[in-house]
């Protein structure tokens, strides 16, 4: 059975808080998510195409660096996806304009591109940055990151319960 919805936790667990997105997969792998695929990912485009690909929707999450900075605050963007013209020809999936905080230098804009290029995208893709303070070696998040996971796991939670209510 494929599952209707992915979420990608996309991040490095020993760069501090970009172990964000695998932190929250480890937080949910405890619930009962029917339908539901749960996988971390380095970011490496290639991998992000083949998790997501024909999947009705894909959930990524992953750390972000952002100039000013508000470290723990995160932001869900629904990327826009084949927007389809009258001729039927598929005009290109928006721009997604992140900068990863981690150590992967390719990522969630790469893999749209490849995405499109290839026909390998999922019909919906959400996508949720968390702000970073401190992406250097080490395990422990900083404290803004650490508050925001629980906000986090919720919002994800809601993003799949309003996913099954619309699929119903």
């Amino acid at each position: 059975m494929t599952a209707a919805v992915v979420v990608i936790g996309v991040g490095n667990e020993y760069r501090r808080d970009d172990g964000i997105g695998p932190a929250l997969i480890a937080a949910l792998e405890d619930r009962w998510l029917p339908g539901v695929r749960l996988l971390v990912s380095d970011g490496e485009p290639a991998r992000l195409i083949d998790d997501w690909s024909g999947v009705p929707l894909a959930i990524v999450v992953d750390a972000v660096l952002c100039e000013p900075s508000d470290p723990g605050e995160f932001y869900r963007t629904e990327v826009p996806l084949h927007q389809h013209t009258a001729a039927g020809s598929a005009e290109p999936a928006a721009e997604v304009h992140t900068h990863s905080a981690g150590s992967h230098s390719l990522g969630i804009p790469d893999a749209l591109r490849l995405g499109e290029a290839l026909d390998h995208l999922p019909q919906r893709l959400v996508v949720y940055a968390v702000e970073a303070a401190d992406v250097s070696f080490g395990t422990d998040f900083s404290a803004p990151v650490a508050d925001a996971l629980p906000r986090l796991v919720d919002a994800v939670l809601a993003e799949l319960k309003s996913a099954r209510t619309v699929a119903r």
